[in-house]
């Protein structure tokens, strides 16, 4: 057999290939469904000779590995389906290039579907060293070919709509037991392009995404699974024409909304905030919302305590103006967070049922007052006749409990669960966890956000993004670009701190206003130019 003349592939020819999923990108990242992808990949198919796609994919695919693997040999894991044969045109690529690669097809190659028996051809044509392992032994561990530098995932695409088994999910365990870096092509396996759901789903540390990125790539399980993602159009239109589901979170959605600041300004200027909550044993929550929405900008903060009698300084912010939350000016205040350490006593529920009556500034409501509405069908009545906007920031327990669901239910598809809450409350929601889901009440598409990480699983970061959230909206933002804003500043800040070597264990949730202001001058900064 006479094999083709080797063919360089280098790190510096992927530049029209795939773009990275950019936390700051100029442009908003559209994110799409399987159902969306299928019909793109159909139009696409209808009009392209056999094979094309595959063939692109193959080849984004190979640029990619060639930029981001180490050196040293490569394993390609190629599955049943097309995910497997975008694996075995990238291996046969890389292959004629001369890079050492090793192919274990994980399926019957009598039974693959044509383009990626085609690919498998290829593949043998080209004499790529293949094995196929359609019966692997699942009783032992596998056995990576020593001198292996690191291996590709194609055993399975985002055709996947449920748990993997079986052999499938005996290969991902081994995938995640291997001391070796894991590069997904598309999606890594057993992960659901839909909703992030991934157990088990292989671990991967980069992954290059096909036509367009999928929301599950980026909440729930995703964040862990995907690691660094890449988007490859492989030829089609980018962004695609088709209205997405949703959008990636970031300053492309709400840079033009954030409050300008002007010479010619005083602190009446950038609004009013008051952080009602604080019962007793529970001071601290109120505070450190007050002092993150001082840190991001409102001009004048105060705080309504709940516990009698309410404390009258805080040293480390003497900016602050302290109340008991019965003397508080409310009709003085640009808008309002409910509920950091509330409670849910009866004194909770009647101040709480006193501000729906009273309140007329956009409201965020966070902690206890979403545990209060669940449970108080008169508040909920009350809620539902403000005629101001309101924001609520609900972890998946409070989710469920505003849903009367379990909180499997939420997680099982967090993106149509926030768009269900905002709807059901028509309120603006963020739903908080890996990859927050922000939703508004006009069916509009919801964001994912793709800052934060670990560093934020700590007491009170969830009071620190309220305080953050209502300083926006003080300052005269509307309420999604303000949950925008504030969701993205705040994971950031988490980000920058872990960057300079401070988390992602250890931090506390007071250690994000100096990196949270940072981050917002450099977006105003940006901003006016």
């Amino acid at each position: 057999m006479t094999r083709p003349a080797a063919t360089a592939i280098t790190p510096t020819d992927h530049d029209q290939d795939w773009l990275p999923l950019d936390a700051a990108a100029p442009a908003p990242v559209p994110l799409y469904g399987v159902a969306a992808i299928r019909r793109l990949e159909h139009a696409a198919l209808a009009q392209l000779p056999a094979f094309t796609l595959m063939s692109r994919a193959g080849t984004a695919a190979a640029r990619w590995l060639a930029c981001h693997a180490p050196d040293g040999p490569l394993l390609f894991l190629a599955g049943p389906g097309n995910n497997g044969g975008d694996a075995l045109v990238a291996a046969t690529q890389l292959h004629r290039a001369g890079r050492a690669v090793q192919v274990w097809l994980a399926a019957d190659p009598q039974r693959l579907p044509a383009d990626a028996a085609t690919a498998w051809q290829q593949a043998q044509a080209a004499g790529v060293p293949s094995s196929v392992m359609a019966e692997s032994d699942t009783s032992r561990d596998a056995h990576w070919p020593a001198g292996t530098a690191a291996i590709v995932d194609g055993l399975l695409g985002i055709g996947l709509n449920r748990p993997a088994e079986g052999r499938m999910a005996w290969w991902i365990a081994q995938l995640n037991c291997a001391a070796l870096p894991v590069f997904a092509l598309d999606i890594p396996s057993g992960l659901s392009a839909d909703t992030g759901a991934g157990t088990p789903a292989v671990r991967a540390q980069r992954t290059l995404t096909f036509i367009a990125a999928k929301p599950g790539l980026l909440t729930l399980d995703g964040r862990d699974c995907a690691g660094a993602v890449e988007i490859a159009p492989i030829g089609l239109d980018y962004p695609p024409r088709e209205t997405p589901q949703g959008l990636v979170n970031g300053p492309a959605l709400f840079g033009a909304a954030l409050p300008r600041r002007r010479h010619a300004s005083n602190k009446g200027t950038h609004g009013a905030l008051a952080v009602i909550g604080g019962n007793l044993g529970m001071t601290g929550a109120p505070l450190l919302g007050a002092r993150a929405a001082q840190w991001l900008g409102a001009g004048k903060v105060h705080i309504g305590f709940l516990a009698q009698p309410a404390p009258l300084l805080d040293p480390l912010h003497p900016e602050l103006m302290l109340h008991a939350v019965d003397a508080l000016a409310l009709a003085s205040m640009s808008a309002l967070v409910i509920g950091p350490g509330m409670g849910t006593d009866a004194n909770a529920r009647q101040q709480f049922a006193r501000l729906l009556q009273s309140a007329t500034q956009p409201l965020v409501l966070d902690a206890d007052a979403l545990n209060l509405l669940a449970s108080d069908p008169a508040l909920a009545g009350a809620l539902a006749t403000r005629g101001a906007a309101t924001v609520m920031t609900p972890h998946p327990l409070e989710a469920a409990r505003l849903m009367g669901v379990p909180v499997a239910e939420i997680q099982r598809d967090r993106p149509a669960a926030a768009a269900a809450l905002a709807a059901q409350w028509q309120a603006v929601v963020v739903l908080k966890g890996s990859g927050s889901v922000i939703a508004a009440p006009d069916g509009s598409p919801w964001t994912l956000n793709p800052t934060g990480n670990a560093a934020l699983a700590s007491a009170g970061t969830g009071d620190v993004l309220a305080g953050m959230l209502g300083a926006l909206l003080a300052q005269g933002m509307a309420p999604l670009a303000a949950a925008q804003a504030a969701v993205w500043i705040h994971g950031r800040a988490a980000d920058v701190l872990v960057e300079q070597g401070t988390g992602p264990a250890g931090v506390t949730a007071s250690e994000l206003y100096a990196p949270a202001r940072g981050i917002f001058n450099q977006l105003l900064s940006a901003a006016r130019t």
